[in-house]
């Protein structure tokens, strides 16, 4: 018989009421998702880079599980953020047609469920520093799905500002910018973008050179603060997005110029947190996620990343555009291994909530695989298939791609400029490819395996059964707002 003292058995009783361990026995883990903006399959030295240095991220792969097949939902920013933290393709929530600018007045909707939401729900404190591009209007900020704070940019650092936007009274006004300035219909530079504390603005323009640095130092010391409870820290980092700035300490470090810089800073700030955790004596409590929203910007970016060995990049539904780097640490549960299965930022919801304890929140994304046993155990992954789904160009939810397996059919190609329906080509006859053995996609073996596209058409078929649009949240823009003549 085993004898438990009074004072043990009291200690247990408290922390399953307070919500640390869960009825199996094991601490809820805290949760830390890095998400790059834009960086490409082929930007980290563990996924081939030559010219960037990340010894931090290698040493996380090294000691964790890297995929080599991961995906984000989305080729664009908004669209892939909302699948990330809801676990749905974004036609179901409205996200998918393209990105929210300053004169949007949509957004992530409300009635969603996001990772944020799912988590308060066992107690966990939750923050989100950095950039949120999914609505920066009342209703759709972070404060409104899930975060108890938010410390960032309310979308890419390209943007503007929205002149009717709140202000601390403790703002900090940059550049010879004023209150009156700033409220000026007319007044709006391209990229001087607001720096946000929770809902109000705190200082404008930001300092761009400074943000990957504040950003990890906000995240640091939200860390200390909860560091005895279970906590989820989602850090959106606003590089390698340009206009790529650094600190100074990052300037000129890398060989491939400014873009590696941000890169290789964005390796550094892993590194701090990393330490941290160690510091604090947490980092078997504690799951680390890194990934990116979409592959590399090759359109607008004079000094870009790298897609590795496939096809395509930012804005279209492609290899290049969405197989993104995808880094799992966990040191008391993840055994070191590179991982084949196929994946997405889809399943970052599933994964995570099969590491809580039962509760009644019975949401469950449809989109979202639950990726443990892959994680944990070396099993096969949950999922099998992949859609690559139209954005820019209508109709909403067009399967232009689908994977299954290591096969992957063409359906429609979308060539340059990506917003041109005229460049968007229906495929007669579809084509195939053995995604696995041939990822840059030049063996067409279409002719070879009938039965495959059979299946495949099969599944492409049953997934449109199943589409419900959700009503375009980028329809609706503030008509205060001064707009460029592309987006009138």
């Amino acid at each position: 018989m085993i004898r438990i003292s009074k004072c043990l058995l009291l200690k247990l009783i408290t922390l399953l009421l307070l919500g640390f361990i869960s009825l199996n026995g094991s601490k809820k883990p805290n949760i830390i998702l890095i998400l790059a903006d834009d960086l490409g399959y082929g930007d980290l030295s563990c996924y081939g880079s030559p010219s960037i240095h990340t010894p931090n991220l290698d040493r996380l792969a090294k000691e964790g599980q890297r995929w080599t097949d991961f995906y984000s939902a989305s080729p664009i920013c908004s669209p892939s953020r909302s699948a990330l933290l809801t676990g749905m393709y974004p036609f179901r929530t409205g996200t998918d047609t393209q990105v929210f600018y300053e004169w949007s007045a949509g957004g992530l909707p409300r009635s969603s469920h996001t990772l944020a939401e799912l988590l308060k729900t066992f107690d966990y404190q939750t923050i989100c520093i950095g950039k949120w591009h999914l609505g920066h209007s009342d209703g759709f900020l972070p404060k409104d799905h899930g975060f108890d704070a938010f410390y960032g940019i309310p979308y890419s650092n390209d943007m503007r500002v929205d002149p009717k936007m709140k202000v601390s009274s403790a703002v900090v006004f940059r550049e010879g910018m004023t209150l009156e300035k700033m409220r000026s219909r007319g007044n709006k530079v391209k990229n001087w973008v607001p720096l946000y504390e929770l809902d109000e603005i705190i200082e404008y323009p930001c300092d761009q050179q400074v943000l990957t640095d504040r950003y990890t130092n906000k995240s640091i010391e939200f860390i200390h603060t909860y560091k005895d409870q279970p906590f989820f820290l989602f850090l959106s980092h606003s590089m390698p997005h340009i206009p790529v700035a650094t600190s100074e300490k990052f300037r000129g470090k890398s060989k491939h110029g400014p873009y590696g810089d941000a890169i290789e800073e964005i390796d550094d700030s892993l590194g701090r947190i990393v330490h941290t955790l160690k510091t604090l004596g947490i980092e078997k409590d504690t799951l680390i996620i890194f990934t990116s929203d979409n592959g590399p910007d090759l359109t607008y970016n004079n000094n870009p990343g790298s897609a590795g060995p496939f096809k395509g990049s930012k804005f279209y539904p492609s290899e290049g555009g969405q197989r993104v780097p995808a880094i799992f640490w966990w040191p008391s549960r993840i055994q070191p291994s590179v991982s084949n299965e196929l994946g997405s930022t889809l399943d970052i919801y599933k994964t995570i909530k099969s590491l809580l304890p039962e509760s009644k929140d019975t949401h469950s994304p449809p989109d979202s695989y639950d990726l443990s046993k892959a994680l944990l155990n070396n099993q096969a992954s949950e999922r099998d298939h992949f859609f690559y789904l139209s954005t820019a160009l209508p109709p909403r939810a067009q399967v232009y791609a689908l994977r299954k397996n290591q096969w992957k059919a063409h359906f429609y190609i979308s060539k340059p400029p990506f917003y041109d329906p005229n460049q968007l080509i229906k495929l007669d006859p579809i084509e195939l490819y053995n995604i696995q053995e041939n990822p840059s996609e030049d063996k067409n073996l279409a002719h070879k395996h009938p039965d495959i596209i059979k299946d495949i058409v099969y599944l492409k078929t049953e997934f449109e059964k199943s589409v419900h649009l959700a009503k375009d949240q980028s329809i609706k823009k503030l008509e205060y707002q001064t707009r460029p003549e592309w987006a009138r």
